[in-house]
C-alpha cells in the first residue's frame, strides 16, 4: 500500500514510524510519504485566506492543495478529506480502505476548506461528532486502524478478525497468567482445554458485552441460529435481574 499525506505539520506524524505502521514499512508492505503543502503556496507561502462573503476564521486555499496533489505520482488513489461533516469512520471503513493500493489523506487546518478542494476527493471522513484543530490526529488514527488490517502486517490474521467490531460484535473478555490474582480467578471454561466449550463461552460473552454496552450494533447484526438462542438467554437474564 502507498499512502500520501498532505499536511502543514509533517512532524506530527512521527508516532507512525513506530509500532504496527513502522513494522509494515520495514517489511516493505507500506510506503508512506508526507507533503507539506505550504511549500506549494504561491502567495508568500500563505495557505489560507478570508472567506468570500465574510465570516469568521480562515479557509485553506485551493491552489496549494491542488499543486501538492498534482505533484504526487499516482494511478487511481482513494482521496480522503478529513472533515467533521464526513461519513463516520468505523471498523468496516478501515477494512474497506485496507484493500486499496493507494490512499491520499488531505489534512485541513483553520476554519475549513475552499469548497473546490473537494473536487479532488473521493471520501469525506470524520472520526465523530466533535471538531479537532486539524486533520492530522484523525489521519493518524485512520491510518493505524487501516494498516494493521493489511495481510501480513500482523502475524496472524486471527489477531484482527477477533477484534471488537471486526465480527460486528464487541470482543469477549480475555485473561492471561496468573490464574488467581488477588482473588480474581480465570473462568474455569478457559482452563478446560475443551475448544468447543471455549468457543461457545467466547461467543456468549461477546454477545453479552455487545448487548450491555453497544446494543445499537445488534440492530443490523445478522444472528446465526446459535447466536439468536444465546441472545434470547441474555435478554431473559437481564429481564430477571430488573424484575
Amino acid at each position: 500500500m502507498k499512502i500520501d499525506i498532505l499536511t502543514l505539520f509533517p512532524e506530527m506524524f512521527a508516532p507512525l514510524e513506530h509500532s504496527i505502521v513502522g513494522k509494515a514499512r520495514e517489511k516493505g508492505l507500506l510506503e508512506i510519504n508526507y507533503h507539506n503543502f505550504r511549500e506549494n503556496a504561491e502567495k508568500s507561502r500563505h495557505v489560507d485566506d478570508e472567506p468570500y462573503g465574510g465570516g469568521q476564521g480562515m479557509l485553506l486555499r485551493a491552489q496549494p492543495i491542488f499543486d501538492a496533489y498534482d505533484a504526487i505520482e499516482k494511478k487511481q488513489p482513494r482521496v480522503i478529506l478529513l472533515d467533521p461533516a464526513g461519513r463516520t469512520f468505523d471498523q468496516a471503513y478501515a477494512e474497506e480502505l485496507s484493500k486499496e493500493e493507494e490512499l491520499i489523506f488531505i489534512c485541513g487546518h483553520y476554519e475549513g476548506y475552499d469548497e473546490r478542494i473537494k473536487t479532488l476527493v473521493t471520501d469525506e471522513i470524520s472520526l465523530g461528532d466533535y471538531v479537532l484543530t486539524g486533520g492530522e490526529l484523525a489521519a493518524m488514527t485512520m491510518i493505524d486502524a487501516t494498516v494493521r488490517l493489511i495481510p501480513e502486517v500482523i502475524g496472524k490474521e486471527v489477531s484482527h478478525t477477533d477484534d471488537s467490531f471486526s465480527s460486528g460484535l464487541l470482543e469477549y473478555p480475555q485473561y492471561t497468567r496468573p490464574y488467581d490474582y488477588r482473588g480474581m480467578v480465570v473462568p474455569e471454561v478457559l482452563m478446560s482445554g475443551h475448544h468447543e466449550n471455549i468457543r461457545k463461552w467466547r461467543l456468549y460473552e461477546s454477545l453479552k458485552k455487545t448487548y450491555e454496552r453497544r446494543p445499537d450494533l445488534l440492530e443490523n447484526y445478522e444472528c446465526t441460529a446459535e447466536e439468536a438462542k444465546m441472545l434470547e438467554e441474555i435478554r431473559l437474564e437481564h429481564s430477571s435481574k430488573k424484575g
